[in-house]
């Protein structure tokens, strides 16, 4: 999603719309309805009392957080004083070109535009860091097969939802899904306005959850899909690619919900094949990691990356020389005995609920 795709919110004195986003209402000269104060006084509240449950309530119901000043209340983690804001800022600022020593990540500019738009440059660096650890982690790392496991999800769930549809797409393969999931559907959504409301409920939800809503609009254009042979997947592909216009955010929100209630991840074929580390896993905890013990399990997925690329390499090597069986076996063994060493469980003393607010 690149700057200049934006389109500046429309007013709404100048519309007669009825499906004025909430940030447009906010912005303009229109004044907020009672109904609207009150929702914005119940959020204000919680934030004040650090009442996460009730900010994710609102998040998650009709018209989101209603305003970016809402949502700068809402977004930003807590902290005991501004002291520690600015510790985290300047951590943040050394931690991504020194410690990860990450190249550039495909799409992640697209989440991090969204989050400097809401809360200005010095505040976003804190919650994006919060983003990278605690929601995207898997996207962050040095090889894309942690989001292939995040997208190896969708059939699963969408047989659940509808076997039909999902045999008549089982000759496609999911990746037209990897787009809007790595970057949260910011390259996706052109109007400031929908994609701020769909961060108000991922930031509030599971990391799961965009898989979810990606599963939910699939089923809801099955009319259309089954128009298209399932033998031409490409075809198939170019279209589940792109999001189907207009945009039913809040259906579409509202039935994603009901759909992870009804068919948790944790029921899905194809969940044991995802990492014990993936943010997937850690995520659904009853406690909620700092980003210190986030830090150390994406140090510790790097390794477990590298140990695989590394015995696949080994493997490959072998069958192309024909080594002797004894000196695979020897191998294996050696590669098996590093992989099992760096399974990780955060200690306690890493753990703690709610490390940050809201995000």
């Amino acid at each position: 999603m690149d700057g200049d795709t934006y389109k500046a919110p429309s007013p709404v004195g100048s519309s007669n719309r009825s499906d004025v986003s909430p940030l447009s209402r906010a912005n303009s000269a229109t004044p907020f309805t009672d109904s609207e104060k009150d929702k914005i006084r119940l959020i204000a509240a919680a934030c004040e009392a650090g009442d996460r449950a009730t900010v994710v309530e609102q998040a998650i119901a009709v018209d989101g957080l209603i305003s970016d000043e809402v949502r700068r209340e809402a977004y930003l983690p807590p902290h005991d004083d501004e002291g520690q804001v600015k510790l985290d800022v300047d951590r943040s600022f050394i931690y991504y070109p020194t410690s990860m020593h990450q190249p550039w990540i495909h799409g992640f500019h697209d989440i991090c535009q969204v989050i400097l738009l809401v809360l200005g440059p010095e505040l976003a660096v804190s919650a994006v860091e919060h983003i990278a650890l605690l929601r995207i982690r898997d996207f962050m790392l040095p090889s894309m097969s942690p989001a292939v496991d995040h997208i190896r999800l969708l059939y699963p769930l969408l047989n659940s939802a509808d076997p039909k549809l999902c045999a008549h797409l089982s000759k496609t393969q999911p990746f037209f899904a990897l787009a809007a999931t790595l970057t949260l559907y910011a390259h996706d959504i052109q109007e400031y306005s929908n994609i701020a409301r769909l961060f108000d409920v991922f930031l509030a939800m599971d990391p799961v959850f965009p898989l979810y809503l990606f599963a939910q609009i699939v089923t809801e254009r099955k009319e259309e899909l089954f128009e298209i042979p399932d033998d031409e997947p490409e075809m198939l592909h170019s279209i589940l690619s792109k999001l189907p216009k207009p945009l039913d955010l809040e259906g579409w929100i509202a039935r994603a919900i009901q759909l992870l209630k009804e068919e948790p991840p944790e029921n899905l074929s194809t969940w044991r094949r995802v990492s014990h580390l993936s943010v997937l896993k850690t995520s659904r905890k009853s406690e909620t990691l700092t980003l210190t013990a986030a830090e150390e399990i994406f140090r510790k997925q790097s390794r477990q990356l590298a140990c695989r690329k590394k015995r696949k390499e080994l493997l490959l090597a072998m069958a192309k020389h024909k080594k002797p069986m004894i000196l695979g076996f020897s191998v294996l063994i050696a590669t098996s005995s590093i992989a099992i060493g760096l399974c990780y469980t955060a200690p306690a003393h890493l753990m703690h609920r709610q490390a940050a607010f809201y995000i």
